[in-house]
């Protein structure tokens, strides 16, 4: 934690005359992004009404996002993040739960709030690409940045919504120290300096960039270049365009990058360091060797509340270990679990007993609540320790290896294991790009293992290749092969490129994608479904009572 504000970052660039902000063809120096946030907080506070200042925000990541979080750490507002997949009803519930006065948009979002039950005027939807909006500022040039500005690093400075992978999004409290601490530590660190030109395409909505990203790089005066949205082909472009050295990312990017065509010269960029976080394995290693750079990827949420730092002794596949006051606890007992057990090839042996949930022993740690939701809290909270939902286990060593999220746990005959395991294990297939795997109810008893894969470009699906492939693999646990395989083009994904697993198994093997399976858990063979297959599959869900468990499952 920290004991200065985002206010006492911004301040301290006041003077500061070099480039802070980049976008497209429009530069601005950091003096110039304090004065344009100082611009906005005028504007913002003359606007103010009876109530939480909460101020919405949907914006892809364009300049004015940068300048209104500076805006409210300077005001005393609170921005909240809106994520642009939210759509109807749900994006308007967003709304209404976080008490927002405003909203900040763009034109291209306009039709979305259209004939939504807001919790504000219509007037009071601001649409940054308008003449009205550059209007409106014009009346607050006048504004200068104060020398200083009286926030408590407790204050209140950002409503992020969790990413809503395994339920509805819940507002996450983000205070100012919960943002300064992640910059001034990286900082701290040396991993950002100021001779960095750092690359923010990830979404600002979301706690990852702003911490990780926009925080150090303001901070430490760095240089930000600002994309709208991440783009695979557009990235090592970018990078030579700006001369990027920092490249903060948050999920699957790498492996993104990595699916495009390899050249020659790939080597040849500025880069210096990808930081980021959930990256796999083997895409940590290819991206560095591609682009010549370094890759450190940790582990996070948007919470907080559990510490998992790498180590440079950290072998592949570990997140790291265990954070002061964190332990692994059972779930159902709430004591310790054993260090795994481990086969010659790697393969857990006591996942029952050697899985369990990360917990903050101490307390919160850096989970500040979430906003108006004390059913969450108490959910998080529970015997006044922090419980994750993020799964994971040890080796003798005290490493820790993530096993994926409460959601993600599968029990086949009788053997539960985590889902991340697995899937570790199918993307070392040459052809998968990207891989998720589920559990989807099984005809009988528990579950079945269902497995979607995205292949590279130009690359096809061998269903006899493939389950060679498995057979080969040493570390793959008897129950573990997939029983349906499905062939994607694309995996649902939340802005933070998080994978929807339950968009997945909610639509099961009732999908236009191919899916390969195997009728018979005793044979390895894959078959392609066909339309008569869905159906018998139904019907036999429907006759042993189980057909509910395809409706709404992990909703």
């Amino acid at each position: 934690m920290t004991d200065v504000s985002v206010a006492d970052l911004l301040l301290a660039r006041r003077d500061d005359h070099k480039t802070g902000l980049v976008f497209e063809d429009d530069s601005w120096t950091w003096a110039e992004h304090v004065q344009e946030s100082a611009v906005r907080a005028a504007w913002l506070s003359a606007l103010r009404a009876p109530g939480p200042f909460h101020v919405a925000v949907l914006l892809d990541n364009v300049p004015d996002y940068s300048f209104l979080l500076g805006a409210v750490s300077l005001n005393g507002g609170v921005v909240v993040g809106v994520n642009p997949t939210r759509r109807g009803e749900e994006l308007a519930r967003d709304l209404r739960r976080t008490d927002c006065q405003m909203i900040v948009t763009e034109g291209k979002y306009l039709e979305d709030l259209a004939d939504l039950d807001l919790p504000f005027d219509r007037d009071r939807i601001f649409d940054v690409d308008s003449p009205a909006y550059a209007e409106a500022l014009d009346g607050f040039r006048g504004a200068t940045p104060p020398e200083s500005v009286d926030a408590d690093p407790g204050d209140l400075m950002m409503l992020i919504f969790t990413s809503g992978t395994s339920g509805d999004p819940k507002a996450v409290r983000v205070t100012h120290r919960k943002i300064a601490g992640p910059g001034v530590g990286l900082a701290a660190r040396g991993m950002m300096t100021r001779e960095d030109v750092s690359y923010l395409s990830m979404p600002i909505f979301h706690s990852a960039c702003v911490m990780a990203g926009w925080a150090p790089s303001l901070t430490t005066g760095a240089t930000m270049v600002f994309r709208r949205r991440f783009s695979a082909s557009g990235f090592l472009p970018d990078v030579r365009r700006y001369g990027v050295t920092f490249f903060h990312y948050v999920g699957k990017p790498l492996s993104y990058v990595l699916a495009t065509p390899a050249e020659p010269d790939d080597f040849d960029n500025t880069l210096r360091m990808a930081n980021g976080n959930e990256a796999a394995d083997l895409d940590i290693e290819r991206f560095a060797r591609r682009f010549g750079c370094e890759v450190r990827d940790g582990f996070g949420s948007t919470e907080g509340g559990v510490t998992v730092g790498r180590t440079p002794d950290t072998p592949p596949g570990s997140i790291g270990v265990l954070g002061e006051g964190v332990e692994i606890l059972h779930q159902a007992t709430g004591e310790p679990v054993p260090t795994g057990e481990f086969d010659a090839d790697g393969r857990l042996l006591n996942p029952d007993e050697a899985i369990g949930e990360l917990v903050n022993m101490r307390g919160s740690g850096s989970f500040e609540g979430y906003y108006e939701n004390e059913g969450a809290d108490a959910e998080r909270m529970r015997g006044g320790m922090y419980w994750s939902g993020d799964l994971a286990y040890r080796d003798a060593s005290g490493f820790v290896y993530f096993a994926g999220r409460t959601i993600e746990w599968l029990r086949v005959d009788g053997e539960n294991f985590a889902a991340a395991p697995v899937e570790r294990i199918l993307a070392r297939h040459p052809a998968v790009s990207q891989v998720a795997v589920y559990a989807v109810p099984s005809a009988d008893v528990g579950d079945e293992v269902m497995a979607t894969l995205k292949l590279h470009t130009g690359s096809s699906f061998d269903p006899v290749d493939f389950v060679e492939f498995l057979e080969g693999q040493a570390d793959l646990g008897t129950k573990w092969f997939p029983s349906f395989v499905r062939i994607a083009s694309s995996l649902p994904e939340t802005q933070t490129n998080k994978v929807l697993k339950r968009v997945l198994a909610r639509e099961a093997w009732a999908t236009a994608d191919p899916v390969w399976w195997r009728p018979d858990r005793r044979e390895v063979a894959l078959r392609q479904m066909t339309d008569a297959d869905v159906d018998e599959l139904a019907e036999q869900l429907s006759a042993r009572g189980r057909a509910h468990l395809l409706v709404g499952r992990n909703a």
